[in-house]
């Protein structure tokens, strides 16, 4: 079976075409494109605005022109993940894959936040079979990271007062509020040092996690690449001498980290319990994560003796600093059965240039002075 197989057959077949589309966040001119032409090829209305938000519309069904015209509305982009890091987001389709009762991708996130929502809405514009009012639907830029064009939608694009958005992760049911958000930032500079040289390096890799959005899956317990990798640079310092030339981890704000890795070296002495130590760690998190996390990979190479690392200093506090930071749910709403009320994602580590690395997180909560708490404590 393939996505083709799938129903409602028009909403998948419009949901595979824009699969065959790259739209980072940003960059979503190719699926502009698509959009406007779809509407030619369909004779609807359109237009759209100075920072690239599409307003399609159909008119009411014969008989039903005075009902309140409603708004489909969904957005371009997409969350870019990948277990390939060499997986080009700008100008490769995504393959999908019909796994028992679901729909993934190999390999990348699909981009079913937002395109199935997308797909639904332009279903709704071409499809003859049903009877509605006037219909019109907005397809907003930039929604995962930074909800540009929500936020600087033109005048005059939208004419109804009646909006859905199509943006969830639950069939059948209609969401009439959501969590707040906030997301917390901290840089470390760093000073160089020359790396020592009586040390051997290796690359910590961690990679192939499940990932998930941090805010539809973050209930999950998945694993988190960048804690999982503080979680072993800790347990390791604590014990010996460790030098920090590199660390990497995660990508989007909103994405719960899949990879992440560090170079680090330690004294020659060391070597053999340092791969002691790491085969213990994943054994222990093969463990914790039975079921949870069946594609998750550790791994331990050799690398060339870098000509720099980051000073002792603050590889000890970035180390501490990841280590002790909260992720996952924080707590549960006392109103609503299931509903995660807070919770916080450590999201990304990068190297950015004059010596910095920043670390980005994100929060969320249903109760807004919960959401600046946690982002607090965070901070």
């Amino acid at each position: 079976m393939t996505i083709k197989d799938l129903q409602p057959a028009l909403v998948f077949s419009i949901f595979d075409e824009i699969t065959q589309v790259p739209r980072p966040s940003k960059k979503e001119g190719k699926i502009r494109q698509y959009l406007l032409d779809f509407a030619a090829k369909h004779n609807l209305s359109v237009k759209t605005d100075a920072v690239g938000n599409v307003v399609m519309s159909r008119p009411a069904t014969p008989g039903h022109e005075d009902a309140p015209t409603v708004i489909l509305q969904a957005h371009m982009d997409m969350v870019c993940e990948s277990n390939d890091k060499n997986f080009d987001f700008e100008n490769s389709p995504i393959k999908t894959v019909v796994d028992g009762e679901w729909l993934r991708a190999d390999g990348t996130t699909l981009g079913a936040d937002n395109g199935i929502g997308m797909a639904a809405a332009l279903a709704a514009l071409i499809d003859d079979s049903f009877v509605h009012g006037p219909l019109e639907a907005l397809f907003t830029v930039d929604e995962e990271t930074g909800l540009t064009g929500a936020n600087n939608l033109g005048e005059d694009m939208i004419t109804g007062t009646m909006l859905l958005n199509l943006d969830s992760e639950d069939d059948a049911e209609i969401f009439v509020g959501c969590a707040g958000g906030v997301d917390t930032t901290c840089t470390f500079s760093y000073n160089r040092s020359f790396a020592p040289k009586d040390f051997l390096y290796f690359k910590i890799n961690i990679e192939k996690g499940q990932g998930g959005h941090s805010g539809g899956d973050i209930h999950l317990g998945r694993a988190n690449a960048n804690k999982l990798l503080a979680r072993f640079l800790f347990d390791l310092s604590q014990k010996h001498e460790v030098s920090l030339a590199e660390i990497d981890g995660g990508n989007l704000r909103n994405a719960i980290p899949r990879a992440a890795h560090a170079i680090i070296g330690v004294h020659t002495s060391r070597k053999e319990t340092v791969r002691t130590m790491l085969n213990h760690f994943i054994a222990d998190v093969e463990n914790e994560y039975k079921g949870l996390e069946p594609t998750l990979e550790i791994s331990m190479e050799s690398v060339d003796t870098p000509d720099f690392a980051i000073d002792e200093t603050t590889s000890l506090n970035i180390i501490r600093a990841l280590y002790s930071a909260p992720h996952g749910v924080i707590s549960m709403s006392r109103d609503l059965e299931g509903l995660v009320e807070t919770s916080t994602n450590l999201a990304a580590v990068k190297m950015i240039p004059d010596n910095k690395i920043l670390v980005t997180t994100s929060q969320r909560s249903s109760v807004e002075s919960r959401k600046w708490d946690i982002a607090y404590q965070v901070e």
